[in-house]
């Protein structure tokens, strides 16, 4: 390949990734926090906004039609702290860790057993309280956290129950670790608890209830929606 050159391969195995896509996803994260803190004139945003629907004009046409069939966003394999496969090669798309998608932040997520670990740095664009993390952001990444230390346990499922209990304001640009451990399991229900650590400061702290219904009763969900209605 030729200095300068991208590679444009689409993987078999991960038809998400490739061709871009994950570069894609930077960029406009970038372009996300540039919105919140440009200092820019007016003119120079209206100039910006103009190319990006210039952009999304350029790609629209590649977006399948509704009804066309469920988009791949998901990968087929299992997910396993003694396999390679991590969890963003899983669910590239997920609104938390997903680095296909622009809306994450992206938290990269470790096994360290008993503990699943997550490092992130949330950036200016999930901000909430003045040089604050927003609380739902905080939330949202507890939820795929306490997902991710059911892993362990072979128990990831649908949250049934999550509390958010916020010690102390969680700093935005700053470095943060997630630890998250699975607490008990009665029959089908897992019971997960973490924190989150800023320095040697636990900010958050969260206890949540998940239930395994199964890969296959999920899927069988989604088809059940994506019939007609009267079929």
């Amino acid at each position: 390949m030729a200095e300068g050159e991208r590679d444009a391969t689409v993987s078999d195995e991960k038809p998400w990734s490739g061709g871009g896509r994950e570069e894609f996803a930077t960029a406009i994260r970038r372009l996300m926090t540039m919105v919140v803190t440009s200092a820019a004139p007016p003119d120079v945003l209206l100039a910006a906004a103009d190319r990006a629907n210039a952009l999304a004009d350029g790609l629209s046409p590649f977006v399948p039609e509704p009804g066309a069939g469920p988009t791949t966003r998901f990968a087929e394999y299992e997910v396993s702290p003694g396999k390679a496969t991590t969890m963003a090669d899983a669910m590239p798309f997920d609104m938390i860790m997903g680095t296909c998608n622009p809306v994450a932040p992206p938290i990269a997520i470790t096994f360290r057993p008993p503990k699943a670990i997550g490092e992130v740095t949330f950036s200016p664009q999930y901000e909430g309280a003045p040089g604050c993390v927003h609380g739902a952001a905080l939330a949202g990444a507890f939820d795929i956290m306490l997902t991710a230390a059911n892993f362990l346990v072979n128990a990831a499922g649908p949250t049934v129950e999550l509390t958010i209990m916020y010690r102390k304001p969680t700093l935005i640009s700053q470095p943060s670790t997630f630890e998250t451990w699975v607490t008990g399991q009665e029959g089908r229900r897992t019971h997960s608890r973490g924190q989150l650590i800023q320095g040697d400061v636990v900010t958050v702290e969260a206890v949540g209830e998940f239930v395994d219904i199964g890969r296959a009763r999920i899927e069988s969900m989604h088809r059940r929606g994506r019939r007609s209605p009267g079929s």
